[in-house]
């Protein structure tokens, strides 16, 4: 075991906050090129930390998510693309957990742990130009799927493929990423989240072997399946929270050093200013808030992947109120601070070099991954019907 595995075994916060110093160093720079973060991720495979959710038997660190989310927002802080690929890693874990067989998935996991995998995302339901064609005891995924964070640089992908012959139903599985016919493409161009890659890939007659595809129990096919996009859901709400978070603290540190109070408050620094006192207040309510809703709803999924096969569907509905509650609030608490952390910085903090504007086009990128208007509808029809959502992909 390596010095820096032992560490990350003894405390992963610590080691991820290492890493996050370190990431800090590089963020702006980064963020402005794009394209893939190799080194990051090496140092990722390096700390130990892909293995974090992994159960200590199969040789992981046995993290809870609460724990693993807690390093996502750890490194949100300064680099939401690397905690975007680093939660997606720990979610394809999970979808691997849920969809498929102890067969399957605790190889994998063992492998996983062992090797230093890092598994990346195709899965993207609403894409549905990936097709299925069946052979003699295997199958053949050919066609296009967008969204694939994580992809480029990664030893395991999640995808999924619409079988036509079988009514349009969803087939998923776990593929090598280096397996012939597919090709992770370099496209992505988005304002924000920059370095998660979440461009496109190409299937081109990609064979699957049925021992690849989760079909036992599948998807969404009992509540605690029906975890799975809870699971993603509460991620993006980690980032959320942790960009938020992040730009406080550059807020605060330029806004000690950096900015000058308006000439008319009287104050002999900006941290006398009335009008910068009110809005750091309100920023420090609207983090507060946003955190214990996000704490509350991990601890509460804890809750509930303890329970496993005896989860009810009442009980996971309960949970998607709690996942949807933290997540809103997340979203709109960050995006505000986000965008009015320049009013107490002033107009030098938009200078290229200060990055500070990172943070929105981030948070701004990741939350239309599914439109708050329709969480917000769910939502409400718990709130006035009393009717638990639905089970998709995306509830």
């Amino acid at each position: 075991m390596t010095a820096s595995l032992q560490d990350a075994r003894h405390c992963p916060l610590h080691t991820a906050r290492e890493l996050a110093t370190e990431f800090a160093r590089t963020a702006v720079e980064r963020d402005e090129r794009g394209g893939t973060p190799k080194a990051e991720r090496d140092a990722l495979r390096e700390s130990g930390l892909l293995a974090l959710s992994i159960p200590r038997q199969f040789g992981g660190l046995g993290a809870s998510w609460s724990d693993t989310f807690e390093v996502v927002r750890e490194f949100a802080r300064v680099d939401s693309s690397i905690a975007h690929v680093f939660g997606f890693h720990h979610l394809m874990l999970a979808t691997v957990r849920l969809f498929g067989s102890a067969e399957q998935w605790q190889p994998w996991f063992e492998l996983t742990a062992r090797k230093n995998w890092f598994w990346g995302n195709a899965l993207n339901p609403l894409d549905t130009r990936t097709t299925v064609r069946t052979f003699g005891g295997w199958r053949e995924f050919s066609g296009k799927k967008s969204f694939c964070s994580g992809a480029s640089d990664s030893q395991m992908l999640v995808a999924s493929a619409v079988d036509e012959s079988a009514g349009g139903k969803l087939l998923i599985g776990a593929i090598p990423t280096a397996r012939t016919g597919i090709t992770v493409h370099d496209d992505w161009q988005n304002m924000g989240q920059r370095q998660t890659e979440s461009g496109s890939a190409t299937f081109e007659r990609v064979r699957v072997e049925e021992s690849d595809l989760l079909l036992d129990p599948g998807p969404l096919s009992t509540p605690f399946a029906c975890l799975r996009p809870l699971i993603a859901q509460l991620h993006f709400a980690n980032i959320f929270l942790g960009i938020a978070q992040g730009a406080f603290a550059e807020a605060r540190q330029y806004t000690l050093t950096e900015t000058r109070p308006w000439f008319k408050s009287g104050a002999s620094n900006s941290g006398q200013d009335p009008y910068v006192l009110a809005h750091f207040g309100d920023f420090w309510v609207s983090l507060e808030s946003a955190r214990l809703l996000v704490e509350l709803a991990a601890q509460r999924l804890d809750q509930a992947w303890a329970k496993g096969a005896r989860l009810s569907a009442d009980e996971r509905g309960q949970l998607a109120v709690t996942i949807a509650t933290a997540k809103v609030a997340a979203q709109r608490h960050g995006l505000e601070l986000c965008s009015k952390v320049f009013e107490v910085t002033g107009a030098r903090s938009t200078h290229a070099s200060v990055g500070l504007d990172r943070h929105w086009r981030n948070l701004r990128t990741q939350s239309l991954h599914d439109p708050l208007d329709y969480k917000l509808h769910e939502l409400g029809d718990w709130a006035l019907n009393q009717n638990l959502p639905t089970p998709t992909f995306y509830s």
